[in-house]
């Protein structure tokens, strides 16, 4: 059976922090440090999902990945423009899913009217800039030493999609 994409339910929270809790334990790619509670990500996801698509990657018998666009950021003249997110279970890294899930989250978050979708990737993260640039994202700022975590400095790229057909 081959995975498929839905909108993510509160039923998927304890899956989504499973996935999630693998990186904040083992990587700097997340800035968090202590694990979120399957309760405190379906708060999230609640959050998230009342202004943005939240999808998640079923497989079946188990949850292989997801994404969520968020605001950018807070001011009005911002509201076109939509952070994107893209966890996927470790493991299931280079077979493709990212590249599915990410799509389609992008088919949506232009269908809905943002002109900008933006990509915060802690650095270095070379499988996440390989991925963000195949869908056509171009790298526009770095952030030198602004995380901190197992004790050492982390950069930060920004890598920006403009909606297709954008001047």
């Amino acid at each position: 059976m081959s995975p498929t994409i839905r909108p993510a339910t509160p039923a998927d929270a304890a899956a989504v922090a499973e996935i999630y809790n693998w990186y904040i334990a083992n990587t700097v790619i997340t800035f968090e440090v202590e694990p979120v509670s399957a309760s405190e990500m379906a708060q999230r996801m609640d959050t998230a999902r009342a202004a943005h698509d939240w999808l998640v990657l079923d497989g079946g018998s188990e949850l292989l990945g997801y994404a969520y666009a968020g605001r950018f950021h807070a001011r009005a003249a911002y509201r076109h423009t939509a952070e994107s997110t893209i966890y996927l279970r470790h493991g299931c890294e280079g077979k493709g899913l990212g590249t599915t899930l990410y799509t389609e989250l992008m088919r949506r978050i232009f269908a809905g009217g943002y002109q900008q979708l933006i990509g915060a990737i802690a650095l270095p993260n070379e499988p996440s800039v390989r991925l963000h640039e195949k869908l056509g994202f171009v790298q526009v700022g770095q952030l030198k030493r602004v995380g901190h975590k197992f004790e050492r400095w982390i950069d930060v790229g920004y890598w920006q999609r403009e909606t297709p057909g954008a001047p």
